[in-house]
Formats: structure tokens, C-alpha cells, sequence
């Protein structure tokens, strides 16, 4: 009887470990590969990667050490990104740059909206067009979202109104695009995946 149950657990820890191994060995493939976009220095891809083996199977070495570059490299990404945004943006309206007309005619209002991006804020106004007058609309702490650790965001960021919002800046540095991707509030984080509000700016003086 003895030695029948010390088969029946040796199977069920055989089968066990087998059916954890190709887990393992995903996240480890995984892990590699992230490594390697790490050091060609593309961390957008790296970031990805070390999300999906930090996900797998977080209570081993692998999963913690994905961790801790998913730290690292968000950090790095948010400072680049935020060198880009300092500064003042004029908001163009809903539709890209080069689109022909928008939804909403804002070229026809009379202001302008401007958006200041510091380190640590970001201060709307409002131009009148004929006077000049500025006015600060409202003043918003600089604060990212973050889902959890192991997520790969690391441009969202979270007003005080609880609204989501991704932000995107083109290769030149001169378009920001901002699109509602979510809103948190009592229940959790509602995730909005169509009709999504965007915003698209272009880089003043």
C-alpha cells in the first residue's frame, strides 16, 4: 500500500513538472529574446517581451528579473518621451495634422487651446484670438498610469477626472497625439476600445 501511493504522488509530480517545463521554457525563450532587444537598444520591443515572460510564471528567477528591466525600462522611456513633450502645444483638433478637415471646425472658434507640458504638470489655457488674453483653463499633476507592474504602458498617463490617456509624439518631435484609452473610477479601470476621444497637437514657440 506503501509503496502504491508513493507511485501515485511520484506521477503526479512527474506529470506536474511535465506540463510545467514548456512554460518554462517559453518564458525563458522569452526572457532571451527580450535580452536581446534590450541590447540592440530597441526597448519598446524588449519592454513587450519581458511583460509576456514576467507574466508566465512571476514566482521564479526568470519572472522577477523580467520584473525589474520592465521597471528600468519604463523609466528610461518616460524620461525620452518626456524630453520630447516639454513645452507648449497648440491643439489642431480631432482628425491627423494633415487631415483636410475635422469633425469639429475649431479653426472657427474664437480661442485657441494651448497646452503647457512641464516635468511634473500639465497646465491647460485658453488664447482669445482677438485679445491675446490667456487663460489657465485647469492645472493637472503629471502622473502616469500604471496597471499594474508587469504592464508594458509606459506613456499613459491619468488626469484628476480619472480619463486615460495614451500619448504618441512623431520622429520630429513636433506632433503630439493623445487618445482616450480608458477611465477610472470607483468600480476599477473601464477600458474604451471604440469611439475613443483624440486630441492632436503640433509644437509652438
Amino acid at each position: 500500500m506503501k509503496k502504491s501511493l508513493i507511485l501515485i504522488v511520484f506521477l503526479i509530480v512527474s506529470k506536474t513538472i511535465a506540463q510545467n517545463d514548456p512554460k518554462t521554457a517559453f518564458q525563458k525563450s522569452r526572457y532571451e529574446l527580450a535580452v536581446s532587444y534590450y541590447k540592440k537598444a530597441d526597448l519598446k520591443k524588449a519592454l513587450d517581451l519581458f511583460h509576456i515572460a514576467s507574466t508566465i510564471k512571476p514566482e521564479t528567477e526568470i519572472g522577477k528579473e523580467s520584473l525589474k528591466q520592465i521597471d528600468t525600462i519604463k523609466n528610461v522611456l518616460r524620461e525620452t518621451i518626456l524630453a520630447q513633450a516639454l513645452g507648449n502645444w497648440k491643439m489642431m483638433g480631432d482628425k491627423p495634422i494633415w487631415a483636410v478637415s475635422q469633425s469639429v471646425s475649431y479653426a472657427e472658434k474664437d480661442f485657441d487651446e494651448l497646452v503647457t507640458i512641464t516635468q511634473n504638470e500639465i497646465v491647460f489655457y485658453e488664447i482669445n484670438k482677438k485679445t491675446g488674453e490667456k487663460k489657465i483653463i485647469k492645472t493637472e499633476n503629471l502622473v502616469y498610469y500604471n496597471k499594474n507592474k508587469s504592464d508594458s504602458l509606459f506613456s499613459d498617463i491619468i488626469l484628476s477626472d480619472g480619463t486615460i490617456w495614451n500619448c504618441s509624439i512623431n520622429e520630429d518631435s513636433d506632433q503630439l497625439h493623445v487618445i482616450n484609452v480608458g477611465i477610472k473610477d470607483e468600480n476599477g479601470v473601464k477600458k474604451i476600445e471604440s469611439d475613443n476621444m483624440e486630441r492632436y497637437y503640433v509644437k509652438v514657440k
